[in-house]
């Protein structure tokens, strides 16, 4: 078996469950829910609310119908930015986003909106004041990343989006590398828009993802069809989900989401204070051998269990390949669609070699990986002499 660290991409082996769950809902419930009365579709229909429940209790939503099904992050936030924005606003974000979430908001820049990227530290983290310093008349949305997907660095979310709220702004999080991994409750939080993908720290199959609108908040659809309601009418229907709601859903990656998070099977605080002491350890090891360049906080506390290096001497190509070949250990290599991060943390354009600790993850693989690095950077050591 493969020592598989690269959670941040997907997470991986998935719970048995969630498997064992997408395989009944095919073998007994795979109707086409919400279009059609009879009882499989009707089965289907209930495996989707169940899910869109759970989802609204994990994120503090009021209400199930304000969870939206997408098929990933990225869809959620492309809803959000086209949405809300046009050429007469402004936005302030951060330099360690996504490109998920700077390539829609460069398209539109490019059509006059106005934009602002304020700048995080070395290390991957914020400063509020610095975001209030970007704020305009113009300004509508702040939007932000939980935690960078490069070096781990946690957002203060929760006094930002409190900052928001006291300017008027609208706040938008994107969760992926967070839902079910750090605490995140929309009302807390002050958060109008939380965008999440289910096939990472929610455990979830790819393909699934969501956007939770505050109670406040609305959008526009970004695409316009069948719902299975109002069926009558050419238009939209203006009520939620729905509305944002068309075509199809992937009902069997839905049904494994709403599997994945049950309390039972998610067991984010268990998982979260694994994930930190796994983290812990692979930086207190790391610290320890010569040659590696460790980037982002160093304490387990503030990061989202990313950890990004480099080794004196090696290309990080080399080094992922190395740990593949020779380890058995999967990691991820190059700039992690996220070029602006690597700006911000001063590894652009090298990329570094990129570890995603998981819960499902043990002490053992750690020290495995340590070990290997050890003997790269040993190596690689040896030819700088």
């Amino acid at each position: 078996m493969p020592i598989y660290l690269d959670h941040a991409a997907t997470s991986w082996p998935k719970h048995p469950a969630v498997i064992q769950e997408m395989t009944r809902f095919m073998e007994c419930d795979a109707g086409n829910p919400g279009r059609s009365g009879h009882s499989m579709s009707i089965a289907a229909a209930r495996t989707v609310f169940t899910a869109r429940e759970r989802l609204a209790q994990l994120f503090g939503s009021p209400s199930p119908d304000r969870v939206i099904f997408t098929k990933n992050a990225t869809e959620a936030l492309n809803m959000i930015i086209f949405g809300l924005l046009d050429q007469d606003c402004h936005v302030v974000t951060s330099s360690v986003e996504h490109n998920s979430v700077m390539r829609p908001l460069r398209f539109l820049e490019s059509r006059g909106m106005g934009l602002s990227v304020v700048a995080c530290s070395s290390t991957g983290v914020i400063d509020q004041v610095d975001i209030r310093k970007a704020v305009t008349a113009k300004t509508k949305l702040i939007m932000m990343t939980h935690a960078s997907n490069v070096c781990g660095a946690v957002q203060p979310i929760r006094e930002i989006g409190r900052m928001a709220r006291d300017l008027g702004l609208l706040f938008a999080v994107d969760a992926a590398q967070t839902a079910g991994c750090e605490p995140i409750n929309i009302m807390d939080d002050h958060i109008d828009f939380l965008a999440f993908t289910g096939h990472k720290g929610l455990g979830g199959p790819q393909g699934t993802g969501g956007l939770v609108l505050g109670p406040e908040a609305n959008l526009p659809p970004l695409l316009h069809g069948g719902t299975g309601s109002l069926s009558d009418n050419e238009r939209q229907p203006g009520f939620l989900p729905d509305k944002l709601e068309s075509g199809t859903l992937n009902a069997i990656g839905i049904a494994g989401l709403g599997e994945a998070v049950k309390p039972e099977i998610l067991r984010q605080v268990e998982n979260k204070n694994k994930k930190q002491s796994l983290l812990r350890l692979f930086m207190e090891g790391l610290a320890e051998i010569p040659g590696v360049l460790v980037y982002g906080p160093q304490e387990p506390s503030l990061n989202a269990g990313v950890i990004s290096l480099n080794i004196k001497g090696a290309v990080c190509s080399e080094i992922g390949l190395a740990l593949d070949r020779g380890f058995g250990i999967l990691t991820r290599t190059g700039l992690h669609c996220a070029p602006s991060a690597h700006r911000t943390i001063g590894t652009f354009p090298q990329g570094t070699v990129r570890f995603s600790i998981g819960a499902q993850n043990n002490q053992d693989e750690i020290e495995q990986a340590l070990a290997a690095i050890r003997m790269i950077a040993g190596k690689c050591g040896e030819f700088d002499e």
